[in-house]
């Protein structure tokens, strides 16, 4: 084996570099220089040459070679994450064991053990979002074990998943949607709870982008219009705070940055607002150079409050209080004379970049700082703490729960003795109890907030003292699973329903038992199933559970059996059971079959090139022509046409990605489809005839119907009209804009 692993060096350090590769190599050695402290030239070197050689004559799906998608991961490791060239190496190598004949112990020959473990983690959890069945649970805690190990692993998987979006033009639409489904449903929720928000930004772009390409291009748009008069409004609003900073000797960066696209397009939506009337687009951020501490960010605080009025809702101290992830800064949002509501943002240095890069700063100043180590400790402490916590039946939930810890705010909450709990928004005193300790959750019987009883389902808020009273039994209620939102509180109570259920089924067996012997009745496992299924249950199980429950008669299951077994039928219905069975599975293929030819090689077309498949709209989301549009093959062959950006195309992608098809509008369509608007303006007499004479006359557009409340002043109507494509729907509202009072008009989702 040494012969061989010697031959292998010598291949890679006789490895001639064209000319390309040697460009691409100078300027990964570059960055290296110029955002890492040390840089070994010869470890970067010889792990480029291993990656090309390794990867050489195979090609991406843009057709450009392969060893450049590496390449591109090593910069963002460097230029990103800047945390040692080591990490830089092992992206170089991160697909050589998985996709070449590199094996393992030729990495630890060629680039030590530290690069050789990082590779076999990445190598591990390889696949980790692929699989969307009951092992991706298990396939997650691979991500998180190995992350747990080397936080050098998730952040190369982060910075691969990056570059895969941002060159995910090249691949077809159905992959495009299955790429960006799964990140912005895991990777964005994980790097948001690293702290890694920058890259989550980036992630969440770049989904939207694939997912809602046409509200994306609006809002990329409607940015770029108002660029010039936010710049403009930016340097009027810090001028003064800039010479009083300056007069005072602060050492500082501004930077006014308007926020990501998508986190602009979610306000949309969720407040109904059309993109005028989100007047928060941008924060302003105060950044303090080195030495300036803390305490100068108070007393920039304290300049900006003295020229404008601070909101104190929305004051936010972030640096007393870090969030679980390390986050520290001061959130402030302040009025002008104008009236213009502006977030500020002060923080040092040091702060932004544990803001920017979360999880990879905490690892840099890791070293020789016992401080930043215990907060390097807390995330691997958290991931651990979810790995503990009580594995659920179903996969699905783990991630399910998983996914709305990671994403969730923060609130910060007291025990009695003052010591400091952080629990998502939105949680429990029961979720308190189980953060506190599994066995306090179990037990818990009431509690007490800010010294006053209070129910176990109480929400919490920012602050609250909570106190916890247990008993000497097990408490625990199935009604709780309303009342959590923290997965450790969820798994333990789902464990429970699980065992209730199993009991109570025990029960209903045990029943039928004693029924069954006592009328001297002998029946089969497999007949009972047979049985079960007849009365429409799932199995025999779920039968014995009505039973036990008293929802089900046991004696009506003894009726049928007897009858069934006195006429011997059992045995001629279960062979009828499955020629109708495999008679289904046969038609199901057949049409199954004629959409995926249909689909094969091109879109699908929903008009015209469908005629041998049967289709149909989504209620859910009622698509029309010139939205990005989905189909999904049901079981029995026909499709369902989907808008890209519905959250129920979202969990078909998720649960069943084989059964999507690109589906594509003809060009001459002449039906009508629905379409609705939602209208917000001031309360008037005649207010509602304007509004349908715009549709009737001006745009000769067929009402279906219109739903109106009125409130304070204030009017609000649902308008549903038969519409030929999104121009005309975007036309309706154009018009109706122009309707005196009218305030906001946007399509209604």
């Amino acid at each position: 084996m040494a012969n061989v692993e010697t031959d292998i060096r010598d291949q890679v350090d006789q490895y001639a570099l064209d000319k390309k590769q040697t460009s691409g190599l100078r300027g990964l050695l570059r960055l290296c220089h110029k955002h890492l402290e040390e840089t070994d030239d010869e470890l970067i070197t010889r792990a480029f040459k291993l990656c090309c050689k390794s990867h050489e004559n195979v090609k991406r799906a843009s057709g450009e070679p392969y060893y450049k998608h590496p390449l591109e991961v090593a910069k963002i490791m460097a230029e990103e994450f800047n945390l040692d060239d080591i990490s830089v190496a092992a992206a170089l190598l991160h697909d050589t064991v998985e996709d070449t004949s590199v094996k393992l112990q030729d990495i630890e020959e060629l680039f030590g053990s530290t690069v050789k473990h990082i590779i076999d983690g990445l190598t591990k959890i390889t696949g980790v979002f692929e699989n969307r069945d009951t092992k991706q649970a298990e396939t997650f805690m691979k991500l998180l074990l190995s992350m747990a190990e080397d936080i050098r692993v998730i952040l190369i998987k982060f910075a691969d998943r990056l570059h895969n979006m941002r060159t995910i033009q090249h691949l077809p639409k159905q992959r495009q949607l299955n790429k960006a489904t799964e990140t912005i449903e895991l990777y964005a929720p994980l790097a948001h709870r690293f702290g890694l928000f920058k890259i989550k930004n980036e992630f969440e772009d770049l989904c939207f982008k694939v997912i809602d390409p046409n509200s994306y291009k609006f809002l990329v748009r409607k940015l770029r219009e108002k660029r010039e008069s936010r710049e403009a409004f930016i340097e009027e609003f810090m001028k003064p705070i800039k010479e009083e900073l300056e007069n005072q000797n602060f050492s500082f960066e501004i930077k006014g940055r308007p926020k990501h696209i998508y986190s602009i397009y979610r306000k949309m939506q969720n407040q109904q607002k059309p993109f005028e009337e989100i007047y928060d687009l941008f924060a302003i951020r105060i950044i303090l150079e080195d030495p300036h501490t803390k305490e100068d960010c108070w007393r920039v605080y304290s300049v900006i409050t003295d020229w404008y009025t601070p909101i104190p809702k929305r004051f936010r101290d972030f640096i007393s209080v870090p969030k679980a992830n390390g986050y520290q800064s001061l959130h402030t949002t302040v009025i002008t004379k104008k009236g213009r509501k502006v977030e500020v943002q002060i923080r040092t240095r040091k702060m932004d970049n544990i803001a920017e890069q979360g999880l990879a700063a905490h690892w840099k100043y890791k070293e020789g700082n016992s401080g930043e180590s215990s907060e390097l400790d807390k995330f691997v402490n958290w991931v651990r703490d979810v790995l503990d916590t009580p594995r659920p039946d179903a996969a699905t939930e783990f991630v399910k729960d998983f996914q709305l810890n990671l994403y969730q705010d923060e609130i910060y909450v007291f025990t009695p003795q003052g010591e400091l709990r952080t629990l998502p928004n939105g949680a429990s005193v029961i979720d308190f109890a189980f953060d506190i300790h599994s066995e306090i959750g179990e037990r818990a019987v009431s509690a007490k907030v800010n010294g006053k009883m209070a129910p176990l389902r109480q929400k919490l808020n920012i602050g609250d003292q909570v106190e916890i009273i247990t008993g000497n039994k097990i408490n625990l209620n199935a009604d709780w699973m309303e009342d959590v939102v923290t997965h450790k509180a969820k798994a333990r109570i789902r464990q429970y329903i699980k065992q209730k259920e199993r009991r109570i089924a025990d029960e209903g067996r045990e029943a039928w038992e004693k029924r069954a012997s006592k009328g001297k009745v002998e029946i089969s496992d497999q007949e009972l199933t047979k049985i079960a299924k007849r009365f429409k249950f799932n199995d025999a199980q779920e039968m014995f559970y009505e039973i036990g429950s008293g929802a089900f008669d046991v004696n009506e299951l003894y009726r049928i059996v007897k009858q069934l077994k006195s006429k011997g039928r059992l045995d001629d219905e279960e062979e009828e059971d499955q020629h109708q069975k495999l008679s289904k599975e046969e038609i199901t293929q057949e049409y199954y079959t004629t959409a995926r030819s249909v689909g094969d090689g091109k879109a699908l077309l929903v008009e015209g090139e469908l005629s041998n498949v049967k289709y149909s709209y989504a209620n859910c989301c009622n698509p029309i022509p010139g939205d990005n549009v989905i189909g999904f093959i049901s079981r029995n062959g026909d499709v369902k046409i989907h808008r890209s950006n519905c959250k129920n195309a979202h969990h078909l992608i998720r649960t069943d990605s084989e059964r999507i098809v690109d589906v594509s509008w003809a060009k001459n369509i002449e039906e009508q489809f629905l379409g609705a608007i939602k209208v917000i303006g001031e309360d008037r007499v005649g207010l509602v005839n304007d509004l349908t004479e715009v549709l009737s006359k001006s745009m000769q557009t067929n009402m279906k119907s219109i739903n109106v409340s009125s409130e304070g002043g204030m009017f609000e109507g649902i308008i549903t009209a038969h519409v030929n494509d999104l121009k005309h729907l975007e036309k309706i509202i154009q018009k109706l804009e122009k309707v005196d009072g009218i305030k906001t008009v946007i399509r209604y989702e």
